[in-house]
């Protein structure tokens, strides 16, 4: 049945109720009081009755299945106050639950409505306002103040002020310029953009977060899991222990409130409601949790892995020394720019961005590319083969490094620097230098993972030891690793994860995806490279903010501690109406009053989630000496 009918039939039960207390009060005749209860238990267990029909089919044990038998027992005996009582108290608790619900469900709610719904495009010289999902790949969109950005692309022209709140979570606009890339529910403050369109429809990053929020709001945790299987056991032992209160007592009004009373409605419900609301705030707060198991395993992390280049730094680097071995500097960064254009990392990007800046024009395409995963790029430029990267790389090739080489790019490392080789199949013919800054927030970060509870920090990059070393040094990292390829990062987490380690990784979902992917908890941090960070990571920052990583964990306790206290309050009702019924001082009708605003205020505790923030005192100097002692005491792996 549709949720309007099931209103209206609460309402048509409510009016015969009412019209049955006004015979009672007026002394009317027994017949039509109980004609007005009937047909009000009738009309209002109608969709209890349907349900319990089809679940009784399915040979499944449902709370509609013990509420039916209750309700056929009462008309039996002739309780016609009790089972018209149940029946509209069943219905109207459902009603209460499913409004309450829809507010815990609010956040996907509000995320499908920021989903933009028409586009500007340019199609055959003519302007023309389309539904957003008849956009096409490479499409021409205008966007002007006030619209949403229907489509993932780049900008061609225009600047702007975009609010990025649907997608990161942060309300602060961020300025956009030609070729930055935008979102699609993303919303233009101001200014005036045109994009190519990359991703559109169902393959953009707003379609796919509401896909995935949706998804991990099905997904279950363990402890509901538990609790689902709990219940396909307890519900039918329910029905043998009222049978045999029945035989022992005699009394059938006492076995069939004993029935429904200790139905384990509020448990069963208390775990999911508390996993959709954690998940909702999440999501509005630019945080992907895939699921109730993961909000589970990110309660209990006690180590975390971090990669360095874009997650604790800024991922911006920028050239700060070029050296030429036997060619001029304009000479040697033309020749890394042209081989760097292909290049999708930090360190390539920097380099060609440098180039550009020098006004140096980019003529030469290279060819025959291959990427060296951790190492860097082999191409062939204008017909002579060139090397780009690190030691580990150049070593393949040239076996040995002059002395001078050597020691430039030594000083270079130990200023904190990364080296970049350039090379032909013969000799070195430069390095240029590049710089990474520290993240601003990522010290206070790493202290306010320090008095969470965070016992383990490590640091995993394929950067040289004296860039790593000064990095980790200055945030305060437990331990460091440097030199690593993608693959060698992998073997790092699953060295780290042991006996009463719970340790997720931290990276930017690409070159880390293979360590993401071997942690407890695999997460990815900022939009680049969504694609891979949404398929291989448990949990998402969608904003390049280390702040949600605090919101994420403070989250995930919380949400844990909401449902043990859902799980409390179910049980702790049943054990007391269950006392109170078998000691004769709670009737059905009153039972069920109390069963359904035991089940109201589990979903009521679990709301409160929705708005839940992660504002949370320091801990006292107590308590940071106790956890500074359990840092020292526990070995990690790894």
């Amino acid at each position: 049945m549709k949720a309007k009918q099931i209103n209206r039939i609460m309402y048509t039960a409510a009016i015969l109720l009412i019209a049955a207390l006004a015979t009672y009060l007026l002394n009317g005749s027994d017949r039509l009081l109980n004609t007005f209860l009937i047909t009000a238990t009738l009309i209002a267990g109608a969709p209890t009755f349907l349900k319990a029909w089809k679940a009784a089919w399915l040979k499944m044990f449902s709370i509609e299945v013990l509420v039916t038998i209750a309700v056929i027992g009462a008309l039996i005996i002739e309780e016609y106050i009790e089972s018209a009582a149940v029946t509209f108290l069943f219905l109207f608790g459902a009603f209460l639950e499913g409004r309450s619900l829809e507010k815990a469900r609010a956040s996907i709610k509000s995320l499908m409505e920021m989903a933009p719904l028409e586009a500007t495009v340019l199609r055959d010289g003519i302007r023309s306002v389309i539904m957003a999902e008849e956009v096409i790949e490479n499409d021409l969109v205008f966007i002007q103040t006030g619209e949403k950005i229907p489509i993932d692309g780049r900008i061609i022209s225009g600047k702007a002020s975009v609010n990025e709140a649907a997608i990161t979570g942060e309300s602060i606009p961020v300025s956009k310029g030609k070729d930055d890339q935008v979102f699609s529910g993303s919303i233009l403050d101001s200014g005036y953009l045109e994009v190519i369109a990359e991703n559109v429809g169902e393959d953009t990053t707003f379609a796919k977060i509401i896909e995935l929020v949706e998804e991990a709001q099905e997904g279950k945790a363990k402890t509901q899991r538990s609790l689902e299987k709990f219940a396909a056991i307890y519900t039918p032992g329910i029905m043998i222990l009222s049978v045999l209160v029945w035989l022992f007592t005699r009394d059938v009004h006492l076995s069939l409130t004993f029935l429904v009373i200790a139905c384990p409605g509020a448990l069963v419900i208390s775990a999911p409601v508390s996993i959709v609301a954690g998940i909702g705030n999440g999501a509005r707060n630019g945080i992907l949790i895939k699921g109730g198991e993961v909000m589970e395993n990110l309660a209990k992390l006690n180590a975390i892995v971090f990669d360095k280049t874009g997650t604790l730094t800024n991922g911006k680097p920028e050239v700060t020394a070029i050296k030429g071995f036997g060619i001029s500097e304009n000479e040697l960064l033309l020749m890394a720019a042209e081989a760097g254009v292909i290049s999708e990392h930090h360190l390539g990007r920097a380099i060609v961005k440098e180039a550009e800046k020098q006004g140096l024009k980019l003529l030469n395409k290279p060819t025959e590319v291959t990427v060296l995963k951790g190492r860097g790029i082999e191409v062939n430029l204008n017909g002579n083969p060139l090397y780009i990267g690190n030691r580990k790389g150049l070593l393949q090739n040239i076996t040995n490094i002059e002395d001078e080489i050597e020691i430039y790019a030594t000083e270079q490392e130990k200023a904190g620097n990364t080296a970049v080789f350039i090379a032909n199949d013969k000799k070195v013919l430069g390095i240029i230098s590049i710089a990474d800054t520290i993240r601003e927030k990522a010290k206070g970060v790493i202290e306010q993972l320090k008095s969470e509870g965070i016992e383990h920090l490590v640091m995993l990059t394929g950067d040289n030891e004296h860039t790593a070393k000064i990095v980790g040094q200055q945030l305060g990292m437990d331990r460091i690793y440097a030199d690593l390829l993608p693959e060698d990062k992998a073997l790092k987490v699953k060295a780290c994860m042991g006996k009463g380690i719970n340790l997720a990784m931290l990276g930017d979902g690409v070159n880390d995806a293979p360590a993401i992917a071997s942690a407890n908890v695999g997460i990815a941090m900022g939009v680049a490279g969504t694609d891979i960070a949404m398929e291989t990571a448990d949990v998402v920052l969608m904003a390049d903010n280390l702040d949600k990583l605090i919101h994420a964990l403070r989250l995930s306790k919380a949400t844990v501690k909401n449902m043990k206290q859902n799980m409390f309050l179910a049980v702790a009702t049943v054990v007391i109406l269950l006392v109170g019924v078998l000691t004769k001082n709670v009737n059905l009708a009153s039972g069920m009053l109390v069963h359904e605003l035991s089940v109201l205020l589990v979903i009521l505790n679990a709301i409160r989630l929705v708005r839940y923030k992660s504002s949370k005192n320091k801990p006292s100097i107590k308590e940071q000496e106790n956890i500074n002692f359990k840092r020292n005491e526990v070995c990690l792996g790894c």
